[in-house]
C-alpha cells in the first residue's frame, strides 16, 4: 500500500481544477461528488452554519452566495431547507467553470430563487460583489495557503453577516477510509483520484486557526465535524 504523509498540504493538482472539463464526464463526476457529500453528511455542516448566521439577523431577505458551486447541488438542498423553514433566500451559485454552470442551471429549473454566475473569484468583477452570507463548501482546499488567506479575508469583507466554510480534515485515517469507501460505492476514476488528493490538500485545525488570526475583529467558530470535516464560521 502506498505510503502517505499528511504533515504538509499537498500541492498536487486535481482533475476538477481544469475549468475546461466538460460534457458527460463533468456531469457524471459532479453528480458523484454531490452524492458523496450527501452520503458522508457534509450538507448539514453548511446548512447548520447558515442557520447559525440567520439567527443573528432580522433581515427579511438574505442573499447567499455559494462559491465553487459545481452543479448547484448544495444550493438546491438549501432551497428545499429554506422553504420548510420559511426563510426567504436569494441564492447565487458562482463557479469559474462555464460548463458546470450550464449543468447547474438545467438542474435548478424548479428553483426560481437560485441564480448562477460564471466568475473567477480572483477577478475584479467578483471583488465588486456583496452578499449577506458566503458559502465555501469543499472549495477552499483547492487553493494554496497564500490564496486561502486572501480568499478568506476577501469573503469576510464581502459578506454582511458572515462566511460558512466547510472543508476537509487532512488525515491518514480519512484517506484510508475514503479509499475503502470508493472501492464499494464509487465507480468514477476522477471522483476517486480527486477525492484522495482533496484530503491531502485539506487542513489541520491549527492551520485554520492561523488563517483566522489574520482576520481581525471577527468572531470565528472552528469545529470538527463528521466525516473528517471542519466547519469554520466567520461571524461579522
Amino acid at each position: 500500500m502506498k505510503s502517505i504523509s499528511t504533515k504538509k498540504r499537498s500541492t498536487e493538482a486535481e482533475i476538477m481544477d481544469d475549468f475546461e472539463l466538460k460534457g458527460e464526464e463533468l456531469k457524471k463526476t459532479l453528480n458523484d461528488l454531490e452524492n458523496i457529500n450527501a452520503w458522508l453528511g457534509g450538507n448539514k455542516i453548511t446548512i447548520n452554519g447558515i442557520d447559525f448566521l440567520l439567527k443573528k439577523t432580522d433581515k427579511k431577505t438574505i442573499t447567499v452566495a455559494d462559491v465553487g458551486c459545481g452543479n448547484g447541488g448544495m444550493l438546491r438542498k438549501i432551497a428545499r431547507w429554506a422553504r420548510k423553514k420559511n426563510y426567504k433566500l436569494n441564492l447565487i451559485g458562482i463557479d469559474a467553470n462555464t460548463h458546470a454552470i450550464e449543468i447547474a442551471k438545467k438542474l435548478a429549473h424548479d428553483f426560481p430563487e437560485i441564480h448562477f454566475s460564471t466568475l473567477n473569484i480572483f477577478s475584479e468583477d467578483f471583488k465588486k460583489e456583496e452578499f449577506d452570507i458566503i458559502l465555501c463548501t469543499l472549495t477552499l482546499h483547492h487553493f494554496k495557503d497564500e490564496e486561502v488567506k486572501k480568499i478568506s479575508q476577501l469573503f469576510t469583507t464581502q459578506a454582511n453577516l458572515g462566511v460558512v466554510i466547510n472543508d476537509l480534515e487532512r488525515s491518514k485515517t480519512a484517506y484510508r477510509l475514503f479509499q475503502a469507501f470508493c472501492k464499494v460505492f464509487i465507480n468514477n476514476e476522477i471522483a476517486r483520484k480527486d477525492g484522495l488528493i482533496s484530503i491531502l490538500r485539506g487542513f489541520k485545525k491549527e492551520e485554520l486557526l492561523q488563517f483566522s488570526s489574520e482576520i481581525p475583529a471577527k468572531k470565528h467558530h472552528i469545529s470538527w465535524k463528521w466525516a473528517f470535516r471542519y466547519q469554520w464560521i466567520i461571524q461579522k
